[in-house]
């Protein structure tokens, strides 16, 4: 082969030679690609990450057993203690406090916010009787309606029915009588094995005021 003195001289040359020359390249490239592959320098292709399909049903019930439930503890209702009067005759309700000082002071401060059970009377977890006392005034104009609480129990008639609520139950009463009593001879007895309910009009704790009594014994009871 003569070197080629011009561009047109080059080309005229490889064209006489071309099939030699791509004979010649094509062994060069696939021997170098057949080295490369050898030593492990072909690049490998990227595969595409693919999200596995998940059922949403299964996936919810996996993550249930990962993560605990914690179930908060129930508040215990205290089912012994009154917090209502319903009087069915005198269409008429009363809410029931149960404070534990037996100090005057403060019986007298729960009597404003409604009837007191007196601490040293009976509950519901027991027979015995249970000893409520409220306000009961016919001033013309009360700002407190805890002070005519009690009005009119002195209108209840032997067998009218008095319903005393606790937490989640029903207590029914009947009346045995009603009366007058002054406060100096005012007596509640403890009853034991009778399941009575005594209710007192109340001025004060400590007056000796005349007083409005009822006297009812229990004739049923049921969840509410």
């Amino acid at each position: 082969m003569q070197y080629p003195y011009s561009f047109n001289e080059l080309l005229r040359q490889l064209s006489v030679r071309k099939v030699s020359f791509f004979v010649t390249f094509f062994f060069v490239i696939l021997f170098s690609y057949a080295v490369l592959y050898i030593v492990d320098f072909i690049p490998e292709p990227v595969e595409e990450e693919t999200s596995p399909i998940v059922n949403e049903e299964v996936a919810q019930e996996v993550i249930k057993e990962v993560i605990p439930v914690v179930v908060e503890p129930k508040e215990e209702i205290d089912t012994s203690l009154p917090v209502k009067i319903i009087f069915e005759t005198l269409n008429k309700e009363v809410t029931v406090l149960n404070p534990q000082s037996r100090e005057i002071a403060d019986l007298d401060e729960a009597l404003l916010s409604g009837a007191v059970r007196h601490p040293d009377s009976a509950d519901f977890t027991e027979d015995g009787n249970i000893f409520i006392l409220a306000h009961s005034s016919y001033l013309p104009n009360v700002f407190n309606k805890n002070f005519q609480a009690f009005n009119g129990i002195q209108d209840l008639t032997w067998g009218d029915k008095i319903r005393v609520q606790s937490e989640g139950m029903e207590y029914v009463y009947s009346v045995k009588k009603t009366y007058k009593a002054k406060a100096t001879e005012v007596f509640v007895p403890e009853t034991p094995g009778e399941a009575n309910l005594t209710l007192a009009t109340c001025n004060s704790f400590g007056s000796k005021d005349d007083r409005f009594m009822v006297e009812a014994k229990l004739v049923g009871e049921y969840k509410i």
